[in-house]
């Protein structure tokens, strides 16, 4: 999440805690998204829905996620929504 080198920047006490315990209690689902959001779309949420928002429209798309494509696009934004908040990479925890 931003940094090139692949570093997580220092986070705010009491955060690193919040993140652990966020990341603790993800389903199988939410941790299959993160390791894909980083094996096939460069750790780019936008690029993945934009992904799974085509395969909603008939268009070419580049996975098949085995089903509920609308259940991911919420477990995407949710996820997207906590690393923007902490500005964490969640993979990095998984």
């Amino acid at each position: 999440m931003g940094e090139s080198d692949g570093a997580q920047p220092a986070l705010k006490a009491g955060t690193e805690e919040r993140v652990r315990q966020f990341v603790a209690a993800l389903s199988e689902e939410e941790i299959m998204l993160l390791r894909l959001r980083d094996e096939l779309y460069d750790g780019r949420w936008d690029a993945m829905l934009a992904d799974l928002n085509d395969r909603l429209q008939g268009k070419p798309y580049v996975f098949k996620l085995a089903h509920r494509i609308q259940d991911d696009i919420e477990r995407i934004e949710r996820l997207n929504r906590f690393e923007r908040q902490y500005n964490v990479d969640l993979a990095k925890y998984i």
